[in-house]
C-alpha cells in the first residue's frame, strides 16, 4: 500500500514538473524571440512587483517611451523609432518578464503544497528546492544581463547573455532529468560512478552555450552562407585577436559554432551506430532514434537560419531545436545508464 502511494505521489509530482518544463521551454523560446527582435532593452527598470503591470494608458506609454529614450539603444540605434514601434518591442520584453513571474508561482505554490502534504519522497525535496533557488538566480541574472546594455553600449554583454541562457537550460535539463526518473521507477539510476554516460549531455550543453555567443554578438549575420563561410571553408581573420576571438570576434564565433556542430554530428553518429548494434533494449533503441531525429532537425534548422539571413521564425525554431535535442540526449543518457545497470 505504501509503495502504491509513493508511486501515485511521484506521478503527480512528475505531471507538475512536466507542466513547469513545458512553460520553461516556452520561456526559452520567447527569450530567443526577444533577442532576435532586439526587444530586451525596452524595459529600462526592474520592478519585481509593480513591473507585472504594463502601461495602461497612453500617458503611461509615453512615460515608458521617454525613459527608453535616455538609454544607448535609442540614442545610438532606434532614434527614429516612434511610439507604435516602441510598443511592439516593449510587449515582447514585458511578456518575457511576466512569464518568468508566472513560472515562479507555478513552481513555488505546488512545491509548498506537495511538501506540506508529505508527498515528496526522501532525497527529492533538496533537489526541488535547489531548482527553486536556481530559478530565483535566473531572474537576478536576467536583470544583470539587461543592465549591461543600459550603460554605454546599445547591446547586452554576450557573456551575461550566455550565462543567462546557460542557467535557463540548466534549470530545464535538471527538471527533465527528474521527470524521467520519476516516470521510470523501474529504471533506477545507479551510483554516481556510472554517470559517465552524461558526457554527451555535456557536449550538447556546451554547444548551446556556443550558440549563446552567436546570439549575443549577432555572429550569425556575418556569413549567411553554407557550407562555406563566404568563399572558403576557413574564413579570413579567423582568430585575428588571439584566443579572445572565440568570444568576441563574430567570424571566429560563428566558425567555432559550425565546427562544434560538425563534431557533435560525428560523435552522435558513432554513438548511435554502436548502441544500435550492441543493445536490444527497446527503450535505449527508441532513445537513439529520437536523438538522431532531433539532431537531424537541428542541423537543418541551423543551416536554414543561416541561409534565411537569421529570419526570426527560423532562428527561433533553431533555438527551440537545441532544447529538443538536449531533451532527447537526456532521455538517451538515462536509458543508457539504466540499461547498463540492468546487464
Amino acid at each position: 500500500m505504501y509503495g502504491h502511494m509513493t508511486d501515485t505521489n511521484d506521478r503527480w509530482i512528475a505531471r507538475w514538473l512536466t507542466l513547469c518544463a513545458v512553460v520553461i521551454f516556452g520561456m526559452i523560446l520567447l527569450g530567443g524571440v526577444t533577442r532576435l527582435t532586439d526587444s530586451g532593452l525596452s524595459m529600462v527598470e526592474w520592478s519585481p512587483i509593480m513591473g507585472a503591470i504594463p502601461p495602461l494608458s497612453e500617458q503611461d506609454w509615453i512615460t515608458a517611451f521617454e525613459k527608453y529614450k535616455l538609454y544607448p539603444e535609442y540614442l545610438k540605434i532606434n532614434y527614429e523609432m516612434d511610439l507604435a514601434g516602441f510598443k511592439v518591442i516593449f510587449m515582447y520584453e514585458y511578456l518575457h518578464r511576466v512569464l518568468g513571474r508566472l513560472i515562479g508561482l507555478l513552481y513555488f505554490v505546488p512545491l509548498v503544497f506537495f511538501i506540506m502534504r508529505g508527498m515528496v519522497k526522501r532525497g527529492l525535496t533538496v533537489k526541488l528546492l535547489a531548482l527553486f533557488v536556481m530559478g530565483g538566480c535566473q531572474g537576478l541574472l536576467g536583470w544583470y544581463m539587461v543592465k549591461s546594455g543600459l550603460v554605454d553600449r546599445p547591446d547586452v554583454s554576450q557573456y551575461r547573455l550566455t550565462a543567462h541562457l546557460g542557467l535557463a537550460i540548466a534549470v530545464y535539463a535538471f527538471m527533465v532529468w527528474l521527470i524521467i526518473g520519476l516516470t521510470s521507477p523501474h529504471r533506477a539510476v545507479p551510483p554516481i560512478a556510472s554517470w559517465r554516460s552524461l558526457w554527451l549531455v555535456g557536449l550538447v550543453y556546451l554547444m548551446i552555450l556556443s550558440g549563446g555567443f552567436v546570439a549575443g554578438t549577432d555572429a550569425g549575420y556575418s556569413y549567411p552562407t553554407w557550407p562555406l563561410m563566404g568563399d572558403s571553408f576557413l574564413p579570413p581573420a579567423l582568430y585575428a585577436d588571439g584566443w579572445i576571438s572565440a568570444f568576441e570576434q563574430v567570424t571566429t564565433i560563428q566558425f567555432n559554432h559550425r565546427m562544434f556542430a560538425y563534431f557533435i554530428v560525428c560523435v552522435v553518429a558513432v554513438v548511435a551506430v554502436r548502441n544500435l548494434m550492441l543493445s536490444s533494449d527497446t527503450r535505449l533503441r527508441t532513445s537513439v532514434y529520437l536523438l538522431l531525429s532531433a539532431l537531424t532537425a537541428q542541423v537543418v534548422l541551423g543551416i536554414s537560419a543561416l541561409l534565411s539571413h537569421i529570419a526570426v521564425p527560423v532562428a527561433a525554431a533553431h533555438q527551440s531545436g537545441a532544447v529538443v535535442l538536449l531533451t532527447a540526449t537526456l532521455f538517451f543518457a538515462h536509458a543508457r545508464i539504466t540499461e547498463k545497470s540492468r546487464i
